[in-house]
C-alpha cells in the first residue's frame, strides 16, 4: 500500500515574510503540489503569526482540492479561528514561544480538558481532528478515551538520529523506528487512523513509509528545502517515488 504525502508549506510563508512581501505564495505553492500529487496540504496556525496567516488558512480552505489540515495549539483563541474558517482538519500540537519548530508530541494527559474542549468544538463543527503525539502509549490510549480516532505519530526522535543517511544511523535510529512502530500498531489496534511526521526527509524516510499502520505521512522542512534547489513540483514526485 502506497502511504499518502501530506506537504506542510509553512517555510513558503517563512520566505515571503523574511521580506514582508507577497511572494512565494502558499496558495500557488499548494497548486503546483497538488498537481504533482500530494495528498493533502499542511499548515500551522500560530499564535505569533510568523509564517501562515489567517488570510492564508482562509485562501487555501478555498482553493485547496486535496484536503486542508491545519495545526494548532489547543487554546481558545484557535478555536475560535478554525470554528469560522473550517478547515478539512485540524492537528492539536503544543507550542511555545520561543521554539523555532514543533519539539515535540502533546501531551495529552497534562492537558486533557484543553484536549477534550477542542475535541469537541472542532468534531462538533464538522472538522475531522489529529492529535500530534509521541511514541508513548499511555498518551494514545488518553488521546482515545477523550474521543480523538486519529493521531500523528511523532517521529522526530528517529529523525534526529538519522540525520545523514540509513547506513550511518546507529542502533539507537533502529530502536527508534521500532518504537515508532509499536505505537502505529497499537494505535491502530484502538481503530485510530495513524499518521506521521516531523523532520522526515529523503534520506530517512523508507523505514518509516514502510510501516503498514501509519497511512499518511506530514513533511514540510526537508521538501520546501529541496525545491529551492530542484523546484516544488520535482521534489514533490521525487517524494512520492520514495513512499510508492
Amino acid at each position: 500500500m502506497t502511504t499518502r504525502l501530506g506537504l506542510n508549506i509553512d517555510h513558503v510563508a517563512t520566505v515571503r515574510e523574511a521580506r514582508k512581501a507577497s511572494e512565494p505564495d502558499p496558495v500557488q505553492a499548494a497548486a503546483i503540489a497538488e498537481l504533482a500529487g500530494v495528498h493533502g496540504i499542511t499548515v500551522h496556525l500560530r499564535h505569533d503569526r510568523r509564517h501562515i496567516s489567517e488570510r492564508d488558512v482562509e485562501l487555501l480552505q478555498r482553493t485547496v482540492k486535496t484536503r486542508l489540515n491545519v495545526e494548532m495549539a489547543p487554546t481558545t483563541e484557535m478555536l475560535t479561528v478554525m470554528r469560522r474558517l473550517r478547515p478539512f482538519m485540524c492537528t492539536l500540537v503544543p507550542e511555545t514561544p520561543e521554539e523555532i519548530t514543533t519539539t515535540g508530541g502533546l501531551d495529552v494527559r497534562a492537558n486533557v480538558e484543553a484536549v477534550r474542549r477542542a475535541l469537541g468544538e472542532l468534531q462538533g463543527a464538522g472538522i475531522r481532528v489529529s492529535i500530534f503525539i509521541d511514541v508513548d502509549q499511555e498518551q494514545i490510549s488518553t488521546a482515545h478515551e477523550l474521543g480523538c480516532s486519529m493521531i500523528e505519530i511523532n517521529t522526530g526522535p528517529y529523525a534526529d538520529l538519522t540525520p545523514a543517511d540509513l547506513d550511518s544511523a546507529g542502533p539507537a535510529a533502529w530502536e527508534e523506528c521500532e518504537r515508532v512502530k509499536a505505537a502505529a500498531a497499537y494505535a491502530a489496534s484502538l481503530d485510530m487512523t495513524v499518521l506521521a511526521g516531523h523532520g522526515l526527509n529523503y534520506r530517512n524516510v523508507a523505514p518509516v513509509a514502510g510501516i503498514a499502520q501509519i497511512e499518511e505521512l506530514n513533511i514540510g522542512h526537508n521538501i520546501i528545502a529541496r525545491a529551492v534547489l530542484v523546484g516544488l513540483d520535482t521534489a514533490v514526485r521525487e517524494m512520492l517515488v520514495l513512499l510508492a
